[in-house]
Parts: C-alpha cells; structure tokens; sequence
C-alpha cells in the first residue's frame, strides 16, 4: 500500500528501478569493455601505470570518466520516467546517446595507426602471456598468400623426399667460368605445372627464408647421375671445350621445415623425415 501522498508517477519509477538497473548496468558493461580494449586504457596501459605515477593518473581518470558516464545515464533514465517518459522510451535514449558516444571515440582510436613502439611493447606483452596457446609463427599467414602452388609441390618434395642434387656447370680448368648454376630436377620430381618457373620459384622460396642453396653435396653421388645426364645439363657441357660439373644441394630451412610441418601435412605425418642441413653461419 502507498501514500496517498505520494505521487502515481513515483510509484511506476519505483517498480521500474529493477529492470533501469539492468538495462543501464549493461550499458555500463559495454563501456567498461570499451575502455577495457582501448588504446587509451589497455592492459599495456595498466602495465606502464605500475611503474609511472603519471600514467596511473591518466588511467584513473579515464576510468572515472566511464563510470561518471555511466552514473549519468542511470540518473536520465530515473529522471525521465518520474518525469512522465515512457519507461521503454527512456532507456532508449540512455542506451543509444551513451554507445554513440563510445563507437565515436572507438572509431577516432581505431582509426589511429599505431606506432612501432606500440606494437613492440604488445608482442612483448604477448610473449610474457603464460595462457598464450599460439603455436604458429606470425609469419606463416603472410607467406602462404605469396607462395604459388607449384611452390608448395617443391616445398613436399623438400619435405617428404629429402635435399635435393643441383649442379653447376663451369669451363675452364685452372680459373673457371660459370656456364650454368644451380641445374636440378626438382621440378619434374614434384610434379609442377609450369617448369620453366622453377629458377623463379626457387628464388621466391629463398626470399621467404624457406630453403637455402647448400655449397656441398649429398652423400650419395647416385643422386648426381640423373641430374647430369638430363639433356639441358649435357647441353651446356658440350658447350664449352673443358667442362666442369660443381656439385651442390638444395635444402629447407629449419623455418621452411617447421612451415612445412605446420602448414602443409596432418601432425601425424611429420615423423620420420628426411633430415636437413642447416644453413651456413
């Protein structure tokens, strides 16, 4: 039962006060998850804020704003409905003022690029992230986009057949001359589309720190004999009146070997494969 002296309208705001709360509590959530992931007041903030008194100010300030903003939208809404305004109504406009004035200041962070020493303090703030569950190197994305197919058939035989022979042709006998480098059947052996390509994909396999061009050669010179009786090779030592084959190795990269592991075959494929060297210091 109610005063007589109190007013009708006060009545209808005293029962509305649950569902206020509710509905504004939320709006205060998504402000304090706003102000959570912003660049103004994020964990890398909270960090420096330990150890500089200045930066703990700004991020108790910053907090105190939110929380200010949010008290306001509570006292609008309790305002407005003992004013008359239609309870829905009221919390419409609460809720709509307050995130549009945080997707305001969200898009202007956003929108800010980030310095390097940002981004240099986030990946150290990664790498001291204990839950942290990363596994693939940040780079992987990236490479898969500038890799061919054919590409990737070179980085399975790689994988799966071990280094692979290349030969040089030289002339000369005391101080030689190059005629042909780095000759190989790499590209018949994994089966590539466009084998004219192969010098190309093999030089865009090394920038991408993949595989690298070994100076020895592999411990069995059976491996040789198919190379140096392929028709462009005998080409280009019946091309100079004393030829000379230099004999070399093409293998993947520790890096190269994880990517292949990572990106290209099933966990369980990985065991028992062809080992490589490891490039030169």
């Amino acid at each position: 039962m109610t005063d007589d002296k109190t007013p009708a309208i006060w009545e209808g705001a005293a029962g509305a006060v649950p569902g206020v709360a509710r509905i504004t509590g939320k709006v205060w959530l998504r402000s304090a998850g706003w102000a959570a992931g912003s660049g103004a007041r994020s964990a890398r903030n909270l960090a420096r804020a330990m150890t500089n008194p200045s930066a703990a100010g700004e991020l108790v300030r910053g907090i105190a704003e939110d929380v200010a903003e949010a008290t306001r939208a509570i006292t609008n809404v309790a305002n407005a409905v003992s004013s008359g305004v239609p309870l829905p109504r009221a919390i419409l406009e609460a809720s709509v003022t307050l995130p549009s004035v945080i997707a305001a200041e969200s898009d202007s962070v956003a929108r800010r690029p980030r310095t390097l020493r940002e981004r240099g303090e986030e990946l150290l703030m990664r790498s001291r992230d204990v839950w942290s569950d990363a596994q693939a190197h940040p780079a992987y994305e990236r490479i898969l986009d500038e890799l061919a197919p054919d590409e990737a058939r070179i980085l399975m035989l790689l994988l799966r057949g071990g280094p692979q022979p290349s030969v040089d042709v030289r002339s000369g006998m005391v101080s030689s001359s190059l005629v042909a480098a780095g000759m190989n059947m790499i590209g018949s052996r994994a089966g590539v589309r466009y084998l004219d390509e192969v010098p190309a994909y093999l030089n865009n396999l090394f920038r991408l720190g993949l595989i690298w061009f070994s100076q020895e050669q592999l411990d069995d010179p059976l491996e040789y004999q198919v190379v140096e009786a392929q028709p462009d090779v005998l080409e280009a030592m019946h091309s100079t009146r004393f030829p000379k084959v230099v004999r070399r190795s093409i293998h993947l990269t520790p890096f190269g070997l994880n990517f292949c592991k990572t990106c290209l075959v099933d966990a369980e494929e990985t065991s028992d494969l062809p080992e490589h060297q490891t490039p030169d210091e």
